[in-house]
């Protein structure tokens, strides 16, 4: 989710999911926005195998890779057994690529839906184990358990794609966690236009936001997950063929 503020009910679902999952695992603008610790123990971190994984830029990443018009949908706190597919059908009906920011145990849960995600030819995306938006007032030890176990959650679930980006929960980025995530090949990523598709405003006011905050920049958010999303779907179904109409074009973020 976009916020802080946002959905702590979500956000203990989360914990809850992630403990539960643990328990039985172990058996023409100019575009730019976004860019701590705490004492407590975690659990060791473990990333996944490396195959010549490639670091990338530390900077959190706004800008699209297709140009001036382009223009990123990302899609967060999935995946989800009925929104995800919902959210796959409008892409496809539309011919738009999307970036999905995977918390781990949704992932792990629900590994057919992120090879679904991955054969559709989307990106994937860190975006932690609890979907903590304090994590920049947490220990480096637990920033770290939260971003690599999520990396190796995701890569398990996908068949072995590695998720491109890191998007930590509420926007709680710290130079830590940006360095970590980059040096796993995982390009810190923000967002320009915050949908407020998470808070459920209706459809009408949805699309409106959207076309408002377009000049801040390329990266739209959206959720797949956390709740009825039926909203973001319909958000969706007249936001993308309205903003190709008014020629712009998608791709994913920068790396």
């Amino acid at each position: 989710m976009a916020r802080r503020s946002d959905g702590r009910g979500w956000n203990s679902k989360l914990v809850g999911a992630a403990l539960g999952v643990t328990l039985l695992a172990t058996g023409a603008s100019v575009w730019t926005a976004q860019a701590g610790t705490a004492d407590g123990s975690s659990p060791e971190a473990t990333a996944p195998a490396g195959n010549h994984v490639r670091p990338t830029a530390v900077a959190i990443a706004h800008a699209s890779d297709a140009g001036t018009r382009g223009i990123n949908i990302t899609i967060d706190d999935g995946p989800d057994p009925e929104w995800t597919p919902q959210v796959l059908d409008v892409l496809r009906e539309y011919g738009v690529k999307a970036t999905f920011c995977m918390v781990g145990p949704q992932a792990q849960a629900h590994p057919d839906l992120v090879k679904k995600v991955v054969a559709a030819g989307h990106r994937l995306c860190d975006h932690s184990v609890s979907h903590d938006t304090a994590m920049d007032k947490k220990s480096e030890a637990y920033q770290s358990q939260q971003i690599l176990d999520a990396e190796r959650m995701i890569t398990k679930a996908s068949g072995g794609v590695r998720p491109m980006y890191y998007r930590a929960p509420g926007g709680a980025f710290t130079p830590y966690s940006r360095k970590l995530a980059a040096s796993r090949g995982m390009r810190p990523l923000g967002w320009n236009v915050d949908s407020k598709d998470f808070e459920r405003p209706g459809t009408d006011t949805i699309v409106a936001t959207v076309e408002r905050e377009l000049p801040n920049g390329p990266t739209l958010l959206f959720h797949d997950a956390g709740g009825d999303r039926t909203q973001t779907v319909e958000a969706l179904r007249r936001v993308l063929p309205r903003l190709k109409e008014q020629g712009y074009s998608f791709g994913f973020p920068v790396r």
